[in-house]
């Protein structure tokens, strides 16, 4: 018992070091290993500690920020199975929102379930990124995602602002071509880690990435001067999407976009006139097939 809490107080320390020099992410994390048998729970709680760590207490990039313009996001690791000792697989989930100007509402920017995880974890060892190198999954994976966090929250600031995060994502995938496990390689699955950077880095997205520009900073960012107008400016900057959907109809970035801005759009057009109401469900049902029942119900 002794040496447990010795164990527990220096973690704590370590925990608390990390935090104060914490600077762009203030990220929830947990790691759900119900559906592992026979698994020492301290193994998971490490896991998840040592995780937190990793994507809370790191500078990921050369801009200073105060405590309270740190993104916020979350990272839940559902483990379902595990393949050996120290080899567990299940899934991911990320989601991140950015706070919407001069108002407490956060706009959700990224969600994505990436169910290409299978992991080695050894108890007490820490996670380590490589700048220049694949440095097993679980570094890969998560390194991957916080950069891509970076990316959608540049961009939903400045017009293709996140850009040299994306580059770095991208850096991630090419080292981890190598990597035995799925969710890295272009032929693998067109939903995958790769095409989700590789097109957001491809010319034919551009008008996806303005259209988080535009989304945000035109629209809920002007949302307490006028909401009308503010409403005006997203039903624009969606328009554009068209564009991708004749291109790619069933990409996976479009797939992402709506996942995390579905179930806001629909409350913003909740209370939109009935002319507007019938404009954006008409443009969304061709854009997003996928949710067009529920579009349809905004025009009922």
């Amino acid at each position: 018992m002794a040496r447990l809490i010795q164990f527990l107080s220096i973690t704590l320390i370590l925990l608390t070091a990390s935090l104060s020099q914490a600077q762009e992410l203030s990220c929830e994390v947990q790691v759900n290993s119900r559906q592992v048998e026979g698994s020492e729970r301290t193994m998971f709680t490490e896991m998840e500690t040592e995780i937190f760590k990793f994507v809370n207490g790191r500078k990921w990039t050369s801009d200073e920020y105060e405590a309270h313009e740190r993104i916020e996001c979350s990272i839940l690791i559902n483990l379902t199975e595990r393949v050996s000792a120290n080899e567990f697989k299940g899934n991911i989930q990320v989601q991140a929102s950015r706070p919407v100007y001069n108002s407490t509402f956060k706009s959700p920017l990224l969600n994505v379930r990436d169910q290409d995880f299978v992991i080695r974890y050894n108890q007490f060892e820490p996670v380590i990124y490589s700048e220049t190198s694949y440095n097993g999954e679980l570094a890969s994976i998560l390194s991957y995602y916080v950069y891509m966090i970076l990316g959608y929250d540049y961009d939903s600031f400045s017009l293709e602002g996140g850009t040299k995060y994306f580059q770095t994502a991208q850096q991630i995938v090419n080292f981890a071509q190598a990597s035995p496990q799925t969710g890295w390689k272009a032929p693998e699955d067109q939903n995958n880690r790769y095409w989700l950077v590789e097109n957001a880095l491809s010319a034919r997205f551009k008008p996806l990435r303005k259209t988080y520009y535009d989304y945000h900073r035109k629209g809920y960012d002007a949302m307490q001067k006028d909401v009308t107008r503010a409403r005006q400016a997203i039903t624009k900057s969606l328009k554009p999407l068209r564009t991708i959907h004749n291109v790619a109809p069933s990409s996976y970035n479009m797939k992402a976009f709506f996942d995390a801005k579905l179930q806001e759009i629909l409350e913003l057009y909740g209370e939109a006139s009935s002319q507007e109401k019938t404009q954006i469900a008409d443009l969304l049902i061709v854009i997003d097939p996928a949710n067009s029942n529920k579009y349809d119900k905004l025009r009922k």
